[in-house]
């Protein structure tokens, strides 16, 4: 198998196995996007007189053939080709011969693989934006269903206000649409066109029309200058994990409340049989273990996010091999908050509240009972003082 980099000399398979490391199986995700580069870099080539009509037309149908057929799964990135970009581009030149070998012109795998990567994580935010909407609307649609029923608001997991399930819902519901928005706002780092940059020193003697691909393939703004785009990697990747984590953590929160609610002691609501588990030993056990698994995967984000800061942290400028190993940690990511917004809508339409079992302490409205004194013109102060002394006077 030829490699991009291959000058005719070989190469020990466990250096391949190092270097190549996760690269072939994971870039699998990124083919459709290589292809799409690839046919914007192509018609790019053929505007700046590099290509010809021919050529051009030559290549997108190839190109178009190959994705089409990556995503029926007639073919996968294997390790003998290292990554996407070697095995689109071998793929090519089987069936176009040379002018297959001229798509390269004007590019670098480094400025390839980000523009892969980029249009990837576009369509990834978007999708983790459209899945935090949904559990939102499934709070809601909890509200709606429960809403009216009262609830112990909890300061330092002591009873401390009276509350709603209205209240309780509509709070996260509006924090998760919140990491909705920083999700959609990580898109600013990610919507720039790296395209034309190559190896991070642009191309010389060659010119290349990086509007023309920025235009083509929908990204807001052409990266500048082009010594800027390998200094920027990591920073894309680690905004839009930085947003997962906090809304992991948001999912994460809504799930301990739940889980807490669900136990013996309190007893606040019931969980749908089919979203949860039997114990192997206990036959009367109905375990809450998408919760607990959701409350865990918070943790998943966060070291995500830790790895890929560690990665790029001490970097000189320039490319280096380091920045492959970015990739695991941020699908990872995305993967586990994606499978967790899958799964929580369903799992929170079956989600009821018991309004006989929840007890709220008759102390609950003490708050409330100073505040109709201030109403009445008494300072706070004196009004807190007032009823503190009152509840003190109390027999035991």
């Amino acid at each position: 198998m030829k490699r991009l980099w291959d000058k005719g000399t070989g190469l020990d398979a466990h250096v391949l196995a190092y270097t190549a490391g996760e690269d072939h199986g994971l870039d699998n995700r990124l083919v459709r996007y290589d292809v799409a580069a690839s046919i914007a870099h192509a018609q790019m080539l053929g505007e700046q007189g590099l290509l010809t009509p021919a050529d051009v037309a030559a290549i997108r149908d190839a190109l178009t053939a190959i994705g089409a057929e990556h995503a029926r799964g007639d073919w996968r990135v294997g390790l003998d080709q290292e990554d996407c970009q070697t095995a689109i581009e071998n793929l090519l030149t089987q069936r176009i011969g040379a002018t297959g070998g001229r798509l390269h012109a004007g590019r670098s795998r480094n400025d390839q693989v980000l523009a892969a990567l980029r249009l990837y994580l576009r369509d990834a935010c978007e999708r983790l934006c459209l899945g935090a909407i949904a559990a939102a609307e499934a709070l809601d649609a909890l509200s709606a269903r429960d809403g009216a029923i009262a609830l112990p608001g909890y300061t330092h997991m002591q009873q401390a206000m009276p509350s709603t399930v209205a209240l309780w819902a509509q709070g996260f519901a509006s924090e998760i649409r919140d990491d909705a928005e920083g999700l959609r706002q990580s898109q600013r780092r990610i919507g720039k066109n790296p395209l034309g940059s190559a190896a991070g020193y642009g191309t010389p003697n060659l010119a290349v029309d990086r509007e023309s691909t920025r235009r083509l393939l929908g990204f807001a703004v052409t990266h500048e200058p082009v010594t800027a785009v390998q200094l920027s990697r990591g920073k894309a990747e680690a905004g839009l994990l930085f947003e997962i984590t906090l809304l992991t953590q948001d999912l994460a929160r809504l799930a301990a409340d739940l889980l807490l609610f669900y136990t013996q002691e309190f007893g606040f609501v019931t969980l749908p049989d089919e979203f949860t588990t039997g114990s192997s030993i206990m036959p009367q056990k109905r375990n809450p273990d998408v919760f607990e698994l959701m409350r865990g995967r918070s943790a998943v984000a966060q070291a995500a996010l830790n790895e890929v800061l560690g990665v790029t942290q001490k970097l000189t400028s320039g490319y280096h091999r380091d920045l492959q190993l970015i990739k695991p940690p941020l699908f990872r990511a995305i993967d586990s908050c994606q499978q967790t917004l899958d799964i929580l809508p369903a799992a929170l339409a079956g989600v009821r509240f018991i309004p006989e079992h929840i007890r709220l302490d008759p102390g609950i409205h003490t708050a409330g009972e100073a505040n109709t004194l201030v109403a009445a013109g008494i300072p706070f102060r004196e009004a807190y003082r007032r009823v503190a002394a009152r509840l003190m006077k109390k027999p035991p």
